[in-house]
């Protein structure tokens, strides 16, 4: 299935067509990039022709643009892969840019104190965009990396991104929860309560909800006006017995990146600062 972005750059060449003109060069090439998600990485050139809408001869001409470019890079076995120079011109995005170059000491300073994979992370629509990851040494299944999108409801920070969005996000997530493991929340209800939870408490937790045998936590930072605009997480086998003190880590990461992004420090304790019982959940 073509996901939304593919789906919108065909939606950009019907417009073309529609409207009594040929699709452009450059809607054609972007229906090439677009063509892949989280489950193609890897296309052949037919396979990008097809999930593209494009003849074959058209998309041949302009995937060997592409790989000349560096948009795109061509594999030994012949299939085509997204190039270095796209994450490289990505990378200039201003909130990669500023965000990431703040956040990098902190998350360094996370993963040395306890060698946990750590998630610094931003909501993109309905999706949680990983920025950064350092990768612990733990045995859990990481199924993120930086660039990557995951859903919002099945991960911590994407918890705690969706907690903090606009009401109109919140009400086309819970419109539309995917199962991804047996433990994935899929009852609206249920996931209000979180998301409920994270304003109370100042955290978000998860528990084999995006990756079985995988616990998260996850805290929001806050820009200069107090708006959510990032969460920085762990993911680890279990949070029993560890949840206050990763908590804590993360609490003073978030406030060192809040201070860097020129949020004043908060007074007093912040919100979730508190000791919490382990719990019966598998966190």
């Amino acid at each position: 299935m073509i996901d939304g972005r593919a789906a919108e750059a065909r939606r950009d060449v019907d417009a073309d067509r529609e409207g009594g003109v040929g699709p452009t060069v450059t809607s054609r090439a972007l229906a090439l990039l677009a063509a892949y998600d989280e489950r193609h990485r890897s296309l052949t050139l037919s396979e990008l022709a097809r999930r593209a809408d494009l003849p074959l001869s058209t998309a041949h001409r302009l995937v060997a643009d592409l790989v000349a470019w560096g948009a795109l890079s061509r594999r030994p076995s012949g299939e085509y892969v997204v190039g270095r120079r796209i994450w490289d011109l990505a990378m200039l995005a201003p909130v990669q840019v500023g965000l990431r170059h703040v956040a990098s000491p902190f998350l360094n300073d996370l993963y040395g104190a306890t060698l946990e994979t750590v998630h610094l992370a931003v909501r993109d629509g309905l999706e949680v965009l990983y920025l950064d990851r350092l990768s612990g040494h733990g045995s859990v299944q990481i199924v993120s990396h930086m660039g990557s999108r995951l859903p919002l409801h099945a991960t911590g920070v994407g918890k705690v991104l969706l907690a903090h969005a606009p009401a109109e996000v919140q009400a086309q997530a819970l419109g539309s929860l995917v199962r991804i493991t047996p433990y994935t929340i899929t009852l609206p209800g249920r996931l209000r309560e979180d998301l409920d939870r994270v304003h109370r408490e100042g955290y978000a937790t998860t528990s084999e909800e995006m990756t079985l045998g995988a616990c998260s936590i996850a805290v929001p930072v806050r820009a200069r006006d107090g708006q959510v605009v990032a969460s920085v997480g762990f993911v680890v086998t279990t949070l029993r017995r560890r949840r206050t003190r990763l908590l804590a880590a993360l609490q003073v990461a978030a406030q060192g990146i809040e201070r860097g992004l020129g949020r004043p420090s908060p007074s007093g304790r912040r919100k979730g600062d508190v000791d919490h019982p382990a719990d019966g959940r598998r966190g």
